[in-house]
């Protein structure tokens, strides 16, 4: 019991990252919401949201919970990369209560009750589906003085009844008006805001809709494949941007798994845009768009782009061969058409990346390689993730007919793919190393620029560059280059060293001039070898700045852009008009290759050290320099 003698309930998450601002805690709030609309639960339970960092040790973790106070009830969010620290948090719990309630939500218990009473014999209740009504009929039936072997009335769950046996009840509904669901954010589930009054996360979390109407064999998004979308209402999301705007928010990212796709959608942005424009916020959505790109898809693409709403727009193609397609469910899918799209992206002067996994039933280094360059003459940023084995997914199912051969993470409950009937040990050790510099040079965007003027003038692929760097690195005498190879032989789970190297130590930044001079430039062509080598030098320049002792770095200034911070590198020289040659390339039009010398200062927004931008590819490209046009020509400055 809590001090007032009301029945204590922890909701506790973990996110992935360690990173300086916390991750909003979306899910912990929608199921505080929902339980403190009861009456009966609102005078008799206190629920507390406990939201640790990625980084957050378990004893960490363990000693800061209990020193709260020992609760009856236990609620964890779990997730692949906290299984089993919430497991060994469920276990440090029943010393204290060994009569409390441990319940688990998430998808990586979801109807996974057997194996998880069997890992973790201190769990008393598995959620099998959403989780938001489960939740308050729990605590209901706790209330009521049921025991947790006595829990047959609340259906959506697996518990062990009184022999030990694994019960499951039978499947709950989908919740079909999502607005019975309180607002996390209206309702005040969720602190919004830190002692200073500061927004206190490093993004706002929003959830416009839920369900996925794919089944894509890697995939189980929220427990919700194969099911209708169905959608918050506009006031409700519109109220909620409100508050966000007030707190001067600049991401809103969308937990949706194919937003764009609905009417409603359109109506969303057509919100966002108003209230940017009245307020200067937010200045960038990001989400997963829609696989199938329709014609409210383009719509709001151009609306953002008319309004200089920010974005990243991805591709999540995950494999170009044809078999592979078939083997993952997504032949049918016209993500798989997406050459227009991409020309019709670059022709707006948007941003757009892309995904492919590597690894999936059916593909092979060659076919791989070949699909990646393939999409890389289109899209250079390219996200490329090891296929993993998720509960509840038909890889899973299947994984003796596709001879799948894995092995649990070292940190996580994950299983990595080694092995398969189409890929060998020797393969997939060859191709991670291809994905930590995938990751780090072309996801990340450490270099952003190069990659058309290299593929286009140079005539070098850029699976070549990648292949070039990680051969280079691991002979190279350079001191600098040591770091990096500590962090390539950890492997593609643990690029963000690499990346955070790249980005601030000005050594790392001489070690890669010093390998494009002895390994790349030998293989440009001469008349263009000094125009490609200026577009590198472009990239460097535009990589985000970091203060240096709460500073900015010696010769770069600052400046206020409506209620933004921007450091400022003036009259940066380049030898070639190279923001001009970028822009052409990318629309696929012949550059002018002339030397011409322009000058121009250089934007970078302020507070890089606060976001996860080594894990976050989305935000990353936030904090990149931007040209004094680019900049004020979309500011939108608060009144």
């Amino acid at each position: 019991m809590g001090p007032d003698g009301k029945v204590l309930v922890y909701l506790v998450q973990q996110g992935i990252w360690e990173m300086p601002l916390e991750s909003m805690p979306l899910a912990a709030g929608y199921l505080k919401a929902i339980a403190l609309e009861d009456p009966r639960i609102r005078d008799a339970v206190d629920i507390q949201i406990l939201n640790y960092r990625g980084g957050v040790s378990l004893t960490t973790m363990a000693n800061d919970l209990f020193a709260r106070g020992k609760p009856d009830i236990l609620a964890c969010s779990v997730l692949g990369w906290n299984h089993r620290t919430f497991g060994s948090l469920a276990e440090t719990f029943k010393q204290f209560r060994p009569d409390g309630w441990v319940l688990f939500g998430g998808t990586h218990v979801a109807n996974q009750g057997e194996r998880t009473f069997r890992t973790f014999p201190e769990v008393d209740v598995v959620v099998n589906g959403e989780g938001e009504l489960v939740f308050r009929d729990l605590l209901l039936r706790y209330l009521d003085g049921s025991g947790p072997d006595d829990l047959s009335a609340v259906d959506g769950i697996s518990y062990r009844g009184p022999g030990g046996e694994v019960v499951t009840t039978p499947p709950r509904g989908r919740i079909e008006n999502l607005d019975v669901i309180p607002s996390p954010a209206l309702s005040g589930a969720i602190e919004l805001t830190d002692g200073q009054g500061r927004f206190r996360y490093d993004v706002a979390l929003m959830e416009t809709n839920r369900g996925c109407p794919y089944k894509c064999a890697f995939c189980y998004w929220g427990g919700a494949v194969g099911q209708r979308v169905r959608a918050f209402s506009r006031e409700r999301l519109r109220q909620e941007l409100e508050i966000y705007a007030s707190l001067k928010v600049h991401s809103i990212c969308l937990c949706d798994a194919n937003f764009g796709l609905l009417p409603i959608d359109e109506e969303f942005v057509d919100d966002v845009i108003e209230i940017r424009a009245r307020t200067g916020y937010p200045r960038a959505l990001e989400s997963s768009w829609a696989k199938n790109k329709s014609k409210v898809f383009y719509r709001i693409v151009r609306k953002m782009k008319e309004a200089g709403l920010r974005s990243s727009f991805t591709l999540a193609l995950q494999t170009l061969d044809k078999s592979t397609l078939d083997l993952m469910n997504r032949r049918n899918m016209k993500v798989n058409e997406w050459e227009e799209l991409v020309a019709w992206l670059n022709a707006e002067g948007l941003d757009c990346y892309a995904e492919l996994i590597w690894g999936a039933p059916g593909e092979t280094v060659e076919s791989f390689l070949r699909g990646y360059d393939r999409l890389s003459q289109h899209v250079s940023r390219i996200a490329v993730y090891p296929v993993l084995l998720l509960p509840n997914t038909d890889y899973t199912e299947k994984r003796n007919e596709y001879g799948i051969v894995s092995v649990r993470g070292d940190h996580d409950d994950f299983e990595y793919v080694l092995a398969h009937n189409t890929m060998s040990i020797a393969d997939n050790q060859e191709m991670q190393r291809f994905l930590f510099w995938s990751r780090v040079l072309a996801d990340a965007a450490v270099f952003r620029h190069c990659w058309p003027a290299l593929r286009v003038l140079g005539g070098v692929p850029q699976s070549q560059v990648l292949l070039n760097i990680d051969a280079w690195i691991a002979q190279s005498d350079d001191p600098a280059a040591a770091p990096l190879r500590d962090a390539v032989s950890i492997g593609v789970d643990a690029p963000g060293q690499a990346i955070d190297y790249l980005y601030r130590e000005p050594a790392a930044k001489d070690m890669l001039r010093r390998w494009w001079d002895e390994s790349i430039r030998p293989l440009l062509p001469p008349q263009h070898a000094d125009l490609i080598t200026e577009v590198f030098r472009y990239d460097l320049l535009t990589h985000p700045v970091y203060r240096i002792d709460g500073k900015p770095p010696e010769g770069v200034g600052m400046i206020e852009v409506g209620d933004d911070e921007y450091f400022v590198r003036p009259e940066v020289t380049l030898y070639y008009d190279v923001p001009a040659v970028v822009a052409a390339l990318r629309t696929g039009e012949q550059p002018d290759t002339r030397p011409a010398a322009v000058t121009s200062d250089l934007y970078y927004r302020v507070g890089v050290e606060n976001y996860a931008t080594t894990t976050n590819s989305e935000e990353i490209v936030h904090f990149m320099a931007r040209t004094k046009e680019d900049l004020f020509g979309e500011a939108t400055p608060a009144p």
